[in-house]
């Protein structure tokens, strides 16, 4: 998997200027390689506090052969943050490439796995610039000095290359190469910029010498607005049918409760009148053993009348 090799009569297509872009997470080491590339220390090196880019950057060098590159370093990702404001400081670089953008570098690491974040950043790119961005693109790894001596960039990679980092590089024409940004060998730094540049070569190639343009820029934000009002309205539709469907419940849930606080109100009117009716019941009950009881004690008060009228009675014929 490794990148392509630098022929011995390898050429520049043309001698005018071209942009490269670099791209990538925080801390992937963008601001070393571009460094690297110009053969100074033109961008400001990430500090252990976090990173230093805030803004894009563009800076030139002129190659031996004459060859003008221009670099533009860009704020590293950091989705934890606002990513808008990055793809925001993103945007303003094709204003700075005044002819455009003729290559993409995404800069990666060898001393990190592919990870999740670096997955999103490869989508948020090209949602920002659309998928013709994966023709500018080259995939940059940083971290050669880490390597063994007699380890290519097959090794490393080969061994636990992520499905998705494959994808990547398929998206891209597998234009990959490694850097070491902490050598001091001038011949492998010759070598690793005479890469790269072959790599560019390859996309001004496949892009027919057009490069990536505000132009470009501006048609995909276009796209993406259209994209983005064609989704509100029909987002607004669902939420029209959403509404009318809660209004629809709220109506059957009104109906529902009303038939229920009747009910609720009927059977307490219903149990009201049972509790008097009862107590009612009860009063009448109590009098009716009341009277009973002194029709009783009347009652026995009449036969004991009667008794002792008789006997008064047997007594007087006697006598």
């Amino acid at each position: 998997m490794g990148g392509s090799s630098v022929s011995d009569d390898w050429e520049f297509i043309a001698n005018e200027a071209q942009t490269l872009l670099m791209i990538g997470c925080i801390g992937e080491g963008k601001s070393a390689t571009g460094n690297s590339i110009l053969g100074r220390n033109a961008f400001q090196l990430r500090s252990s506090f976090g990173a230093v880019t805030r803004t894009c950057e563009i800076q030139s060098t002129r190659l031996e052969d004459g060859q003008i590159l221009d670099v533009i370093d860009t704020p590293g990702f950091d989705f934890n943050a606002e990513s808008g404001l990055v793809g925001n400081e993103i945007g303003k670089c094709i204003d700075l490439a005044d002819d455009g953008v003729h290559a993409v570098l995404f800069v990666l690491s060898v001393r990190t796995s592919f990870s999740k974040e670096e997955q999103a950043a490869i989508q948020y790119f090209k949602k920002l610039f659309g998928s013709k961005i994966s023709d500018y693109m080259i995939v940059v790894y940083t971290g050669g000095d880490t390597l063994e001596h007699n380890d290519s960039l097959n090794d490393p990679l080969d061994r636990s290359c992520p499905e998705d980092l494959k994808e990547v590089l398929k998206m891209c024409g597998n234009r990959q190469v490694l850097f070491d940004n902490k050598t001091e060998d001038p011949e492998k730094k010759a070598e690793q910029l005479r890469e790269l540049l072959f790599h560019v070569n390859m996309v001004v190639q496949t892009t027919g010498g057009k490069p990536y343009t505000s132009e470009l820029f501006e048609e995909v934000k276009k796209m993406k607005l259209r994209n983005d009002s064609v989704e509100v309205n029909s987002l607004l539709g669902d939420l029209k049918q959403g509404v009318t469907e809660l209004k629809e419940q709220l109506q059957r849930f009104s109906f529902v409760e009303q038939q229920r606080r009747m009910t609720k109100m009927v059977e307490s009117k219903m149990n009201n009148t049972m509790h008097s009716l009862e107590k009612q019941l009860e009063k009448e009950r109590t009098a009716r053993l009341e009277a009973e009881s002194k029709i009783r004690e009347l009652k026995d008060s009449l036969e004991k009348a009667q008794r002792e009228t008789e006997e008064l009675t047997g007594q007087c014929l006697f006598f």
